[in-house]
Protein backbone atom coordinates (compact mmCIF):
# COMPACT_ATOMS: atom_id res chain seq x y z
CA UNK A 1 0.00 0.00 0.00
CA UNK A 2 1.08 3.08 -0.76
CA UNK A 3 -0.43 4.76 2.59
CA UNK A 4 -0.64 3.30 5.27
CA UNK A 5 -4.02 3.20 6.78
CA UNK A 6 -5.18 5.99 9.50
CA UNK A 7 -5.78 5.02 13.23
CA UNK A 8 -10.13 4.88 13.29
CA UNK A 9 -10.19 7.38 15.72
CA UNK A 10 -9.16 10.27 12.92
CA UNK A 11 -10.97 8.41 9.98
CA UNK A 12 -14.46 8.84 12.33
CA UNK A 13 -13.40 12.68 12.82
CA UNK A 14 -13.99 15.25 10.49
CA UNK A 15 -12.21 17.94 11.64
CA UNK A 16 -13.21 21.89 11.40
CA UNK A 17 -13.83 23.00 8.10
CA UNK A 18 -14.01 26.34 6.86
CA UNK A 19 -15.92 27.91 4.09
CA UNK A 20 -13.56 29.96 2.16
CA UNK A 21 -14.23 31.06 -1.29
CA UNK A 22 -10.77 32.40 -2.01
CA UNK A 23 -10.20 33.10 -5.58
CA UNK A 24 -11.34 34.97 -8.50
CA UNK A 25 -12.31 38.39 -9.59
CA UNK A 26 -11.06 39.91 -12.83
CA UNK A 27 -11.53 42.25 -14.82
CA UNK A 28 -13.57 42.04 -17.93
CA UNK A 29 -12.40 43.28 -21.82
CA UNK A 30 -8.76 43.70 -21.36
CA UNK A 31 -6.11 42.19 -24.15
CA UNK A 32 -5.46 38.28 -23.57
CA UNK A 33 -1.72 39.06 -24.25
CA UNK A 34 0.83 38.82 -21.05
CA UNK A 35 4.22 40.55 -20.89
CA UNK A 36 7.35 40.98 -18.28
CA UNK A 37 5.93 42.84 -15.42
CA UNK A 38 7.01 46.08 -15.19
CA UNK A 39 5.62 47.18 -11.45
CA UNK A 40 7.46 46.39 -8.20
CA UNK A 41 5.22 43.93 -5.58
CA UNK A 42 4.69 46.15 -2.71
CA UNK A 43 5.36 43.62 0.12
CA UNK A 44 3.49 43.79 3.45
CA UNK A 45 5.39 44.38 6.45
CA UNK A 46 4.63 40.56 7.53
CA UNK A 47 7.38 38.77 9.38
CA UNK A 48 9.61 36.15 6.97
CA UNK A 49 8.53 38.58 3.49
CA UNK A 50 11.98 40.75 3.99
CA UNK A 51 13.36 39.77 0.46
CA UNK A 52 16.82 38.28 -0.32
CA UNK A 53 18.34 38.98 -3.72
CA UNK A 54 19.71 35.53 -5.14
CA UNK A 55 23.28 34.97 -4.14
CA UNK A 56 26.53 35.27 -6.25
CA UNK A 57 27.66 31.90 -5.26
CA UNK A 58 29.61 31.35 -8.76
CA UNK A 59 27.16 28.87 -9.93
CA UNK A 60 26.09 29.33 -13.55
CA UNK A 61 22.84 28.47 -14.01
CA UNK A 62 22.03 26.15 -16.77
CA UNK A 63 18.64 26.71 -18.55
CA UNK A 64 17.19 22.81 -19.10
CA UNK A 65 14.59 24.01 -22.01
CA UNK A 66 13.77 26.64 -24.06
CA UNK A 67 10.13 26.27 -23.67
CA UNK A 68 8.04 28.72 -21.45
CA UNK A 69 5.09 27.00 -19.17
CA UNK A 70 1.76 29.08 -19.49
CA UNK A 71 1.28 29.51 -16.00
CA UNK A 72 -2.01 30.77 -13.92
CA UNK A 73 -1.49 32.63 -10.51
CA UNK A 74 -4.48 32.56 -8.22
CA UNK A 75 -4.78 34.79 -5.13
CA UNK A 76 -3.49 37.98 -4.10
CA UNK A 77 -4.67 38.32 -0.17
CA UNK A 78 -2.60 40.27 2.23
CA UNK A 79 0.31 38.19 1.92
CA UNK A 80 0.66 38.83 -1.76
CA UNK A 81 1.91 35.38 -3.21
CA UNK A 82 1.09 34.57 -6.11
CA UNK A 83 3.20 37.42 -7.22
CA UNK A 84 6.37 36.99 -4.93
CA UNK A 85 7.90 34.19 -6.50
CA UNK A 86 8.93 35.45 -9.47
CA UNK A 87 6.95 33.58 -11.85
CA UNK A 88 6.23 36.52 -13.60
CA UNK A 89 10.51 36.58 -14.07
CA UNK A 90 11.10 33.14 -15.02
CA UNK A 91 13.05 32.78 -18.29
CA UNK A 92 11.15 29.75 -18.80
CA UNK A 93 7.20 30.94 -17.42
CA UNK A 94 4.56 32.79 -19.35
CA UNK A 95 1.76 34.08 -17.28
CA UNK A 96 -0.92 33.18 -18.59
CA UNK A 97 -3.75 34.50 -16.85
CA UNK A 98 -4.44 35.81 -12.82
CA UNK A 99 -7.48 35.61 -10.58
CA UNK A 100 -8.69 36.82 -7.18
CA UNK A 101 -12.25 37.30 -5.97
CA UNK A 102 -12.03 41.37 -5.33
CA UNK A 103 -11.55 43.71 -8.47
CA UNK A 104 -9.10 45.54 -7.07
CA UNK A 105 -6.83 43.31 -5.68
CA UNK A 106 -6.76 41.61 -9.15
CA UNK A 107 -6.35 44.31 -10.94
CA UNK A 108 -2.79 44.74 -9.22
CA UNK A 109 -2.24 41.44 -9.14
CA UNK A 110 -2.29 41.72 -13.35
CA UNK A 111 -0.53 45.02 -12.98
CA UNK A 112 2.94 43.55 -10.95
CA UNK A 113 3.06 40.31 -12.90
CA UNK A 114 2.55 42.28 -16.16
CA UNK A 115 -0.28 40.00 -17.39
CA UNK A 116 -3.63 41.43 -18.78
CA UNK A 117 -5.84 38.34 -18.89
CA UNK A 118 -8.12 37.91 -15.70
CA UNK A 119 -10.62 35.82 -14.84
CA UNK A 120 -13.60 35.65 -12.12
CA UNK A 121 -12.70 32.75 -10.21
CA UNK A 122 -10.31 29.73 -10.00
CA UNK A 123 -12.89 27.57 -11.59
CA UNK A 124 -13.11 29.65 -14.82
CA UNK A 125 -9.31 30.27 -14.92
CA UNK A 126 -8.55 26.43 -14.65
CA UNK A 127 -11.33 26.17 -17.66
CA UNK A 128 -8.91 27.43 -19.93
CA UNK A 129 -7.24 24.71 -21.74
CA UNK A 130 -4.15 26.89 -22.95
CA UNK A 131 -2.69 27.12 -19.12
CA UNK A 132 -0.99 24.27 -18.08
CA UNK A 133 -0.05 24.85 -14.23
CA UNK A 134 -1.20 27.26 -11.35
CA UNK A 135 0.19 28.57 -8.48
CA UNK A 136 -2.60 28.47 -6.26
CA UNK A 137 -2.22 31.17 -2.95
CA UNK A 138 -5.99 31.48 -1.41
CA UNK A 139 -7.24 30.67 1.84
CA UNK A 140 -5.80 28.01 4.15
CA UNK A 141 -8.90 26.33 4.00
CA UNK A 142 -9.77 26.46 0.01
CA UNK A 143 -6.47 24.86 -0.71
CA UNK A 144 -7.61 21.09 -0.73
CA UNK A 145 -10.63 22.09 -3.03
CA UNK A 146 -8.92 24.24 -5.53
CA UNK A 147 -6.05 21.71 -5.44
CA UNK A 148 -8.34 19.42 -6.72
CA UNK A 149 -10.71 21.40 -9.13
CA UNK A 150 -6.92 22.27 -11.00
CA UNK A 151 -5.95 18.46 -10.76
CA UNK A 152 -9.75 18.02 -12.56
CA UNK A 153 -9.23 20.56 -15.26
CA UNK A 154 -5.67 19.18 -16.17
CA UNK A 155 -3.32 21.73 -14.53
CA UNK A 156 0.03 20.62 -12.64
CA UNK A 157 -0.38 22.43 -9.46
CA UNK A 158 1.91 24.59 -6.89
CA UNK A 159 0.04 25.19 -3.37
CA UNK A 160 0.93 27.57 -0.63
CA UNK A 161 1.36 25.90 2.61
CA UNK A 162 -0.32 24.26 4.45
CA UNK A 163 -1.34 21.22 2.17
CA UNK A 164 -4.68 20.98 3.96
CA UNK A 165 -5.83 22.65 7.11
CA UNK A 166 -7.03 20.56 10.17
CA UNK A 167 -8.41 17.13 8.29
CA UNK A 168 -7.05 14.12 8.35
CA UNK A 169 -10.01 13.11 5.48
CA UNK A 170 -8.88 15.95 3.38
CA UNK A 171 -5.60 14.75 3.52
CA UNK A 172 -6.57 11.45 2.03
CA UNK A 173 -8.55 13.12 -0.25
CA UNK A 174 -5.78 15.73 -1.70
CA UNK A 175 -3.41 12.24 -1.65
CA UNK A 176 -5.70 10.04 -3.90
CA UNK A 177 -6.51 13.26 -6.48
CA UNK A 178 -2.56 13.81 -7.07
CA UNK A 179 -2.12 9.94 -7.43
CA UNK A 180 -5.25 9.96 -9.28
CA UNK A 181 -4.39 12.75 -11.68
CA UNK A 182 -0.78 11.75 -12.87
CA UNK A 183 -0.09 15.84 -12.66
CA UNK A 184 2.97 17.74 -10.70
CA UNK A 185 1.84 18.58 -7.47
CA UNK A 186 4.20 20.71 -5.13
CA UNK A 187 3.34 22.52 -1.75
CA UNK A 188 5.71 25.48 -1.53
CA UNK A 189 7.12 25.29 1.66
CA UNK A 190 9.43 27.88 2.41
CA UNK A 191 11.93 26.49 4.48
CA UNK A 192 13.34 23.84 2.39
CA UNK A 193 15.09 26.38 0.14
CA UNK A 194 16.43 28.17 3.66
CA UNK A 195 20.00 27.89 3.53
CA UNK A 196 20.59 26.14 6.48
CA UNK A 197 18.05 23.21 5.67
CA UNK A 198 19.17 23.08 2.47
CA UNK A 199 22.68 22.34 4.07
CA UNK A 200 21.09 20.12 6.00
CA UNK A 201 19.47 17.98 3.18
CA UNK A 202 22.61 18.07 1.31
CA UNK A 203 24.72 16.26 4.36
CA UNK A 204 22.23 13.89 5.20
CA UNK A 205 21.97 12.94 1.66
CA UNK A 206 25.45 12.97 0.97
CA UNK A 207 25.49 10.31 4.36
CA UNK A 208 27.87 12.77 6.63
CA UNK A 209 25.22 13.08 9.10
CA UNK A 210 23.86 9.37 9.83
CA UNK A 211 20.68 8.40 11.52
CA UNK A 212 19.18 11.64 12.39
CA UNK A 213 18.69 11.01 16.32
CA UNK A 214 17.51 14.18 17.15
CA UNK A 215 15.57 17.23 15.13
CA UNK A 216 14.23 20.22 16.40
CA UNK A 217 11.79 23.22 14.45
CA UNK A 218 10.54 26.12 15.42
CA UNK A 219 8.36 29.01 14.05
CA UNK A 220 8.00 31.77 16.32
CA UNK A 221 5.71 34.48 14.82
CA UNK A 222 4.35 36.63 17.55
CA UNK A 223 1.40 39.11 16.32
CA UNK A 224 -0.42 41.00 18.51
CA UNK A 225 -3.40 41.57 16.82
CA UNK A 226 -3.70 38.37 13.95
CA UNK A 227 -2.73 38.53 10.49
CA UNK A 228 -5.88 39.57 8.69
CA UNK A 229 -7.08 37.21 6.33
CA UNK A 230 -10.36 35.76 4.52
CA UNK A 231 -13.10 34.96 5.93
CA UNK A 232 -11.06 35.18 9.35
CA UNK A 233 -9.75 32.09 9.27
CA UNK A 234 -6.37 33.05 10.53
CA UNK A 235 -8.31 34.08 13.89
CA UNK A 236 -7.28 31.72 16.77
CA UNK A 237 -6.02 29.14 14.24
CA UNK A 238 -4.51 26.06 16.05
CA UNK A 239 -1.07 26.86 15.69
CA UNK A 240 0.17 23.16 15.05
CA UNK A 241 -2.36 23.36 12.10
CA UNK A 242 0.08 25.51 10.53
CA UNK A 243 3.48 22.90 11.56
CA UNK A 244 4.88 23.52 8.45
CA UNK A 245 7.69 25.81 8.32
CA UNK A 246 9.16 24.21 11.25
CA UNK A 247 8.18 20.38 10.81
CA UNK A 248 10.52 20.85 7.48
CA UNK A 249 13.61 20.59 9.51
CA UNK A 250 13.23 17.04 9.63
CA UNK A 251 10.75 15.70 7.01
CA UNK A 252 12.40 18.09 4.51
CA UNK A 253 15.97 16.65 5.70
CA UNK A 254 15.14 13.26 5.47
CA UNK A 255 12.02 12.91 3.56
CA UNK A 256 11.11 10.72 6.75
CA UNK A 257 7.74 11.46 8.81
CA UNK A 258 6.20 11.32 12.18
CA UNK A 259 4.77 8.64 14.20
CA UNK A 260 3.05 9.52 17.02
CA UNK A 261 3.08 12.53 19.06
CA UNK A 262 2.79 14.20 22.63
CA UNK A 263 1.60 18.02 22.19
CA UNK A 264 0.86 20.19 24.99
CA UNK A 265 -0.73 23.87 24.51
CA UNK A 266 -0.18 26.83 26.75
CA UNK A 267 -3.81 28.90 26.70
CA UNK A 268 -3.20 32.70 25.18
CA UNK A 269 -4.36 35.60 27.24
CA UNK A 270 -5.16 37.22 23.48
CA UNK A 271 -8.35 37.86 22.94
CA UNK A 272 -8.64 36.02 19.93
CA UNK A 273 -7.56 32.79 21.67
CA UNK A 274 -10.21 33.29 24.41
CA UNK A 275 -13.32 32.96 21.26
CA UNK A 276 -12.79 31.97 18.25
CA UNK A 277 -14.27 29.51 15.72
CA UNK A 278 -12.24 26.71 16.54
CA UNK A 279 -12.35 26.42 19.86
CA UNK A 280 -8.92 26.35 20.65
CA UNK A 281 -7.41 28.31 23.85
CA UNK A 282 -3.83 27.50 22.38
CA UNK A 283 -1.28 30.11 21.25
CA UNK A 284 1.62 28.16 21.73
CA UNK A 285 1.34 24.26 20.97
CA UNK A 286 5.12 22.43 21.69
CA UNK A 287 5.13 19.06 20.20
CA UNK A 288 6.96 15.45 20.88
CA UNK A 289 7.26 13.13 17.81
CA UNK A 290 8.65 9.76 17.63
CA UNK A 291 10.47 9.96 14.15
CA UNK A 292 10.16 7.03 11.26
CA UNK A 293 14.11 7.09 11.10
CA UNK A 294 13.80 5.58 14.84
CA UNK A 295 14.72 9.10 16.64
CA UNK A 296 12.60 11.87 18.48
CA UNK A 297 11.80 15.65 16.86
CA UNK A 298 10.78 18.29 19.17
CA UNK A 299 8.40 21.02 16.85
CA UNK A 300 7.30 24.74 18.17
CA UNK A 301 4.93 26.94 17.11
CA UNK A 302 3.91 30.42 19.00
CA UNK A 303 2.25 33.08 18.20
CA UNK A 304 1.58 34.74 21.77
CA UNK A 305 5.64 34.92 22.31
CA UNK A 306 7.55 37.91 21.87
CA UNK A 307 10.80 37.58 19.92
CA UNK A 308 12.15 35.27 17.73
CA UNK A 309 14.98 33.36 19.65
CA UNK A 310 17.07 31.25 17.62
CA UNK A 311 15.39 32.41 14.58
CA UNK A 312 11.83 32.77 13.79
CA UNK A 313 11.84 29.85 11.50
CA UNK A 314 14.73 27.56 11.65
CA UNK A 315 15.70 24.26 12.93
CA UNK A 316 19.00 21.79 13.70
CA UNK A 317 19.80 17.91 13.48
CA UNK A 318 21.91 15.61 15.19
CA UNK A 319 22.90 12.73 13.96
CA UNK A 320 25.73 9.39 14.24
CA UNK A 321 28.12 11.17 12.12
CA UNK A 322 27.51 14.58 12.36
CA UNK A 323 25.32 17.41 13.22
CA UNK A 324 24.21 20.57 11.78
CA UNK A 325 23.67 24.19 13.94
CA UNK A 326 24.24 26.45 11.34
CA UNK A 327 27.29 24.81 10.68
CA UNK A 328 28.52 20.96 9.95
CA UNK A 329 30.92 19.07 13.05
CA UNK A 330 31.16 15.84 12.59
CA UNK A 331 33.84 12.70 11.49
CA UNK A 332 33.31 13.71 7.69
CA UNK A 333 36.31 15.44 6.32
CA UNK A 334 35.04 16.51 2.80
CA UNK A 335 31.56 17.63 2.58
CA UNK A 336 29.55 18.16 -0.79
CA UNK A 337 28.66 21.52 -1.98
CA UNK A 338 26.42 23.18 0.17
CA UNK A 339 25.55 26.39 -1.75
CA UNK A 340 22.40 26.54 -2.98
CA UNK A 341 21.81 25.96 -6.82
CA UNK A 342 21.46 29.01 -9.15
CA UNK A 343 18.74 30.81 -10.20
CA UNK A 344 17.42 31.85 -13.66
CA UNK A 345 18.61 35.46 -14.86
CA UNK A 346 16.16 37.71 -13.19
CA UNK A 347 14.33 35.67 -10.66
CA UNK A 348 14.93 36.94 -7.22
CA UNK A 349 15.25 34.55 -3.77
CA UNK A 350 12.45 36.63 -2.42
CA UNK A 351 11.13 36.50 1.17
CA UNK A 352 11.69 33.51 3.67
CA UNK A 353 15.45 33.73 3.49
CA UNK A 354 15.74 34.12 -0.26
CA UNK A 355 13.36 30.46 -0.52
CA UNK A 356 10.68 32.01 -2.95
CA UNK A 357 12.46 31.80 -6.41
CA UNK A 358 14.40 28.45 -5.74
CA UNK A 359 10.65 27.13 -5.09
CA UNK A 360 9.25 28.52 -8.32
CA UNK A 361 12.28 27.08 -10.56
CA UNK A 362 12.07 23.81 -8.93
CA UNK A 363 8.46 22.91 -10.16
CA UNK A 364 8.96 24.32 -13.46
CA UNK A 365 12.27 22.46 -13.53
CA UNK A 366 10.30 19.63 -12.38
CA UNK A 367 7.75 20.24 -15.34
CA UNK A 368 10.57 20.28 -17.95
CA UNK A 369 12.09 17.36 -17.02
CA UNK A 370 9.03 15.80 -16.56
CA UNK A 371 9.95 14.47 -12.76
CA UNK A 372 8.60 14.23 -9.56
CA UNK A 373 8.74 17.72 -7.51
CA UNK A 374 10.98 18.18 -4.38
CA UNK A 375 8.23 18.52 -2.12
CA UNK A 376 5.63 15.96 -3.43
CA UNK A 377 2.54 15.39 -2.21
CA UNK A 378 3.57 12.43 0.41
CA UNK A 379 5.97 14.98 1.61
CA UNK A 380 3.76 17.96 1.84
CA UNK A 381 1.08 15.47 4.09
CA UNK A 382 4.13 14.01 5.95
CA UNK A 383 5.04 17.69 6.93
CA UNK A 384 1.28 18.84 7.73
CA UNK A 385 -1.03 16.10 9.25
CA UNK A 386 1.75 15.48 12.22
CA UNK A 387 0.06 19.16 13.17
CA UNK A 388 -3.00 18.14 12.92
CA UNK A 389 -2.99 15.17 15.44
CA UNK A 390 -0.81 17.28 17.61
CA UNK A 391 -3.25 19.71 18.09
CA UNK A 392 -5.81 16.39 18.99
CA UNK A 393 -3.22 15.51 21.50
CA UNK A 394 -2.70 19.02 22.90
CA UNK A 395 -6.46 19.29 23.30
CA UNK A 396 -6.16 15.79 25.49
CA UNK A 397 -3.75 17.46 27.91
CA UNK A 398 -0.30 15.21 26.05
CA UNK A 399 -2.03 12.19 24.93
CA UNK A 400 0.34 10.02 23.13
CA UNK A 401 -1.58 9.72 19.57
CA UNK A 402 -0.65 7.83 16.19
CA UNK A 403 0.03 9.64 13.06
CA UNK A 404 -1.04 8.47 8.93
CA UNK A 405 1.81 7.83 7.02
CA UNK A 406 1.82 9.12 3.27
CA UNK A 407 4.13 7.07 0.82
CA UNK A 408 4.76 8.47 -2.70
CA UNK A 409 3.98 5.85 -5.41
CA UNK A 410 6.55 6.76 -8.04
Amino acid sequence: MDKEPVPSLFTRRDFLKIAGLGVGAGLVGLPTSCNRAVMKTVTPNIQGFSETNAEDNGIPWVPKSDRKIRVGLIGYGVCKFSAAFSFQNHPNVEVAAVSDLIPERCAELAKVTGCSKTYPSLEELVKDDSIEAVFIATDAPSHVRHVIEALNHGKHVACAVPAVLGSLEDADRLYEAVKRSGLKYMMFETSMYRSNLYAMRTLYEAGCLGDILYAEGEYWHYSKDGIDSFNGWRDGLPEQWYPTHSDAYYVGVTNGSFLEVSCLGIPSKMERYRHNQYNNPFGTEISLYRTSGGGVARMGRSSDTQGSGYGSETGRVRGTKGSYYDKYVGIEQELPDLRRPALPPGVKGGGHGGSHGHLTDEFVSAILEDRKPLVDVAMALNMTVGGIVAHESAMRGGEWLKIPQYKYWG
